[in-house]
């Protein structure tokens, strides 16, 4: 297996933005690309990968290849990589070789993890609401709330999204519409609302936000929220995140 990602620096962000939700995990390789899904340790959100063989300038892969990860020593390698490199993905006896390609060769070899194998389906939600908008926009609506709260609440009606967080220190509304632009595309079947955790989403969004300019919100009354980001050749990293009780 040997694979070539022509922005070093966009891998970095893609990998700091597993790293940022899981500890260990694995990524999976085919002939038709690369996947991953995982869980995060306390279990309430997961992530999930997808680069098709089009999100690659080179693609060698003759069967499945399994390739345990942990992502804390993969953060600290790719933080070496620059905007002007590329980076070759390989396995080699059992290793994990990462070749950051610039003006030199720097190639670090890294254990492959023996980890427990969990096949997790696809999540399937009845999602009520879909928001595309800037991802910035989302990442400063959740900065803002988490100055006063560790949740946030979202709510959708037909013609605006809110996005809302109080405590005794106080309260943060940030609304968002197509009228005023700070939405690009907005689906409302019916209304609906529910609250999440501030430290997953700020930590998804912060990471992510330097993959995608824009990201797709989904969500519906007391279910999870989803978060898409579209990456360069196809590829998608998806987040959800399980709703807070009350």
């Amino acid at each position: 297996m040997r694979l070539v990602f022509g922005d070093a620096r966009e891998w970095k962000y893609l990998v700091e933005s597993l790293a940022a939700l899981i500890d260990e995990a694995c990524f999976k390789v085919t002939p038709d690309g690369l996947t991953l899904r995982a869980l995060d340790p306390s279990r309430i959100a997961m992530v999930d990968l997808s680069l098709p063989q089009t999100a690659f300038d080179e693609f060698e892969c003759d069967e499945e290849t399994i390739i345990g990860v942990n992502f804390e020593e993969l953060r600290k390698v790719m933080k070496r990589a620059r905007k002007d490199e590329k980076v070759e993905l390989s396995t080699v006896a059992g290793r994990f070789k990462v070749k950051i390609i610039g003006r030199a060769e720097r190639t670090f070899s890294l254990p492959i993890l023996d980890i427990p194998s969990e096949e997790l389906p696809a999540v399937k939600v009845d999602f009520k609401v879909r928001a595309r908008m800037l991802s910035d926009s989302l990442k400063d609506a959740l900065s803002d709330a988490n100055l006063v709260s560790d949740a946030v609440k979202f709510e959708a009606t037909e013609d605006l999204l809110r996005v809302y967080a109080s405590s005794d220190k106080g309260e943060v509304t940030v609304d968002f519409s197509l009228i005023s632009g700070s939405l690009l595309e907005y689906e409302v079947q019916e209304n609906s609302v529910a609250s999440y955790s501030l430290e997953y989403l700020l930590d998804m969004v912060k990471k992510a936000s330097a993959l995608s300019d824009v990201v797709t919100v989904e969500f519906a009354t007391e279910k999870p929220i989803s978060l898409t980001f579209e990456i360069a050749g196809g590829g998608i990293l998806r987040y959800f995140l399980a709703p807070r009780a009350g």
